[in-house]
C-alpha cells in the first residue's frame, strides 16, 4: 500500500509533464497555423507590423501561461478519485481556455480573432487532458 502510494506520487508529476508537453505541441502547431492565416490575409504594407503584433501577443501569452488551472484540475481529480475521461478532457480544455483571459489580451490590438485563439487553447487543453487521463487519470 505504501509503495503504491509512493509510486503514484512519482508518476503523477511525470504524467502531468508529458501531458503538458502534448498540450504545448498542439498549441504550437495549431497556433502556428492560425498565425500564418492571420498574417497571410493582411495587405503587403501591414505585414511587418502585424508580425510584430503577433509576436508581442505570443510573448504575452507565453509569459502569462500559468499551470495553476491545470494543476487544480489534476489535484481535484486525484483527491476526488475521478476516473472519467470526460472530466480530464473538459477540465484540460477549460484550464487552457482561461489562459487568454488571465493574460487579459486586448481584442482590439489582435490581428486574429479572439474566438480563434480560444479554440486553439481549448483544443490544446483537450489534448493535454486526454493524455493525462491515459497516463494517470484512469487509475485515480
Amino acid at each position: 500500500m505504501v509503495l503504491k502510494t509512493i509510486g503514484r506520487l512519482i508518476w503523477i508529476p511525470i504524467a502531468f509533464l508529458i501531458a503538458a508537453a502534448a498540450a504545448m505541441f498542439v498549441l504550437v502547431t495549431l497556433g502556428l497555423e492560425t498565425i500564418t492565416h492571420a498574417v497571410h490575409n493582411l495587405d503587403g504594407e501591414e505585414t511587418i507590423s502585424a508580425a510584430f503584433d503577433v509576436a508581442w501577443q505570443g510573448t504575452l501569452i507565453a509569459s502569462g501561461a500559468t499551470i495553476i488551472p491545470a494543476l487544480l484540475v489534476v489535484i481535484v481529480g486525484e483527491v476526488a478519485r475521478i476516473r472519467s475521461w470526460l472530466y480530464y478532457l473538459v477540465g484540460g480544455g477549460v484550464a487552457m481556455a482561461v489562459i487568454p483571459l488571465l493574460v487579459r489580451i486586448d481584442p482590439g490590438t489582435m490581428t486574429y480573432s479572439l474566438p480563434a485563439l480560444w479554440h486553439v487553447f481549448a483544443t490544446a487543453g483537450f489534448a493535454g487532458g486526454f493524455v493525462y487521463w491515459l497516463l494517470a487519470g484512469r487509475n485515480a
